[in-house]
């Protein structure tokens, strides 16, 4: 993927906080043409640099106010397993993400669920029969921040 310059930073920026603005908005907000903001925006999303557009939702309106982190372990490391456990976490409706990492844990599931209560069941139910599944353990989340805009890095 190639680097993006100082114009392109400044767009991405901008879409970063209000991805719903027009083009012309953006345009105006970052100094140059409607036409070469647009011409710049589709060239981003060509290069694969953004990715999509979403809404950030409130969990706790879709009635999954407790979150929590899963570490979990899994055997035998292989692929398939691992490939077949990330389907099946990311099928499951608590599931809100699922990475794939190094270390003590394979995993990292963070999940939404309505209560503690819930959380519990979850594991029970989801995690406890599974036969890959050699541990699991538990982080409530208590508060959650994330960087709404997140800004190239130099190399």
């Amino acid at each position: 993927m190639s680097t993006v310059d100082e114009l392109d930073t400044a767009i991405i920026r901008h879409l970063q906080t209000h991805a719903r603005q027009t083009n012309r908005e953006l345009a105006r907000a970052v100094g140059i043409a409607p036409s070469t903001c647009l011409e710049r925006v589709r060239a981003l999303r060509e290069r694969g640099v953004i990715t999509g557009y979403h809404a950030e939702i409130n969990l706790s309106a879709l009635n999954r106010g407790v979150q929590a982190l899963l570490h979990v372990q899994v055997r035998p490391l292989s692929r398939t397993v691992i490939d077949g456990f990330k389907k099946y976490a990311m099928s499951l409706p608590e599931v809100v993400a699922v990475f794939v990492v190094a270390g003590g844990d394979d995993f990292l599931v963070q999940v939404a669920v309505p209560s503690v209560d819930s959380l519990h069941a979850f594991l029970m139910d989801k995690f406890s029969g599974r036969r890959e599944i050699v541990g699991f353990r538990s982080s409530v989340i208590y508060r959650h921040a994330r960087k709404q805009v997140i800004e190239p890095l130099d190399l």
